[in-house]
């Protein structure tokens, strides 16, 4: 089924009852495996438009799993940073981080990794002034020898390739990953 035309899916809810798919969608697409508390984690997160499958004819063929997350704290012990760790506690700001998205082998070619991404990114401009408010960007991990994976988020939804972050995996070679990101605006912010 692969390398065909563009198909129709619908996006649904993973729960406990169906959190099992996931977990095979997850052994099928990665060389990793996630933990129970990973699994856990996203149903109790009960967020259907962050945490989804991918739907054709009834039968599950992708997946996608975000949540938001604090920014990380700065790293360097400077004046700069202690003002901007002082201004994140007074507006805390987050990101949404990608922890995975999966399509099984026979459906990818098919644009439904495209569709789940941007209905991440398309949930977020809905809510940007409300919920999301404080969310600066959306952020994941690639495998350095990834590049299909690179070039996907980065050609197609402009994120940027930032630092690597070595021996991040425990079981995979290279163990190695890039941090890519895509800034988010606030077009309603006002400069002072």
């Amino acid at each position: 089924m692969s390398g065909g035309k563009d198909i129709v899916i619908d996006f649904g809810a993973i729960t406990d009852d169906n959190v099992e798919q996931l977990r095979l969608v997850n052994k099928a697409c990665f060389p990793i495996n996630y933990n129970p508390t990973f699994y856990s984690e996203v149903v109790k997160r009960k967020d259907e438009d962050l945490c989804k499958f991918a739907y054709h004819n009834g039968f599950v063929c992708g997946e996608i799993c975000a949540r938001v997350e604090p920014l990380p704290a700065p790293t360097e012990n400077n004046a700069a940073d202690a003002a901007t760790a002082t201004a994140a506690a007074a507006n805390p700001r987050k990101r949404i981080y990608i922890m995975t998205l999966g399509v099984l082998a026979a459906y990818r070619g098919r644009r439904i990794g495209t569709k789940l991404v941007q209905s991440i990114l398309d949930h977020y401009e809905a809510e940007k002034t409300g919920k999301f408010a404080a969310v600066e960007e959306i952020v994941l991990h690639v495998q350095t020898s990834n590049e299909g994976a690179m070039k996907f988020y980065i050609d197609g939804f402009g994120f940027e390739k930032g630092e690597m972050v070595e021996n991040y995996y425990k079981r995979i070679d290279p163990p190695h990953c890039f941090i890519l990101r895509k800034k988010m605006t606030h077009a309603d912010s006002v400069s002072v």
